[in-house]
């Protein structure tokens, strides 16, 4: 068994209640409303430039050259391609840039780019890599499953297609190369940690989705 497969065990609730989330079906029902998808919007674009600039840190102290290599060039992908899909988004619901700079980032999104630093900075490359991994494979894995009835919004359907992409499951099947890679390269000890890492994010990643139903903010509760 490869040590994806591990991971993708240990996740498999979890993502099975990524799958089940309101949100998710929602979208695939063309029911979610806009403004939640707008506040999802406004919050995965903080994620996603943090994102990116993970690539590129962690680029920066892997010794794997293809490692390097992917990583930057997964760093200007998000730059080059899934942010401009999110632009065409942005456009479409009149998110203005004043919008962009008066909306807070809320506790999930500032929590799970936090970990991920944390990760890296306080644990290694390779902890890093298997907590940026869920966001690429769970995000592939719902462009799969719902690409079959699609969405009859236009809007969540193209959400829906960036992630059913040749080109994204391409970029999903070199992530899980490269973690598989790196896996093999050190101790049990290390795999652990990272495996905590890969089922840390995936929490995360359910957790996304709630923020968005819930509009999160820091003075809730």
């Amino acid at each position: 068994m490869m040590f994806t497969d591990q991971l993708h065990e240990q996740a498999a609730t979890l993502w099975q209640k990524s799958f089940d989330h309101p949100f998710i079906q929602q979208i695939s029902a063309g029911t979610l409303p806009k403004a939640v998808f707008r506040f999802y919007l406004l919050q995965d674009r903080y994620y996603l430039s943090e994102f990116g600039k993970l690539h590129e840190q962690v680029a920066s102290q892997v010794t794997n050259p293809k490692g390097r290599t992917f990583l930057l060039e997964g760093a200007q992908g998000l730059k080059d391609g899934e942010i401009a899909v999110r632009k065409g988004f942005f456009e479409t619901l009149q998110i203005s840039k004043q919008e962009i700079a008066q909306t807070p980032v809320a506790p999930t999104a500032y929590n799970y780019v936090n970990h991920m630093y944390a990760e890296l900075y306080r644990g290694t490359p390779g902890r890093a890599i298997a907590g940026l991994l869920p966001c690429y494979w769970l995000y592939n894995e719902i462009g799969k499953r719902l690409i079959a009835t699609g969405s009859p919004e236009s809007l969540y359907q193209q959400w829906i297609e960036t992630y059913d992409s040749d080109g994204y499951t391409d970029s999903v099947q070199k992530m899980i190369a490269l973690t598989n890679e790196t896996a093999a390269q050190t101790d049990e000890e290390e795999r652990t940690a990272m495996a905590a890492s890969f089922v840390r994010s995936s929490a995360y990643e359910l957790a996304f989705w709630q923020m968005a139903m819930d509009r999160q903010s820091w003075q809730a509760g």
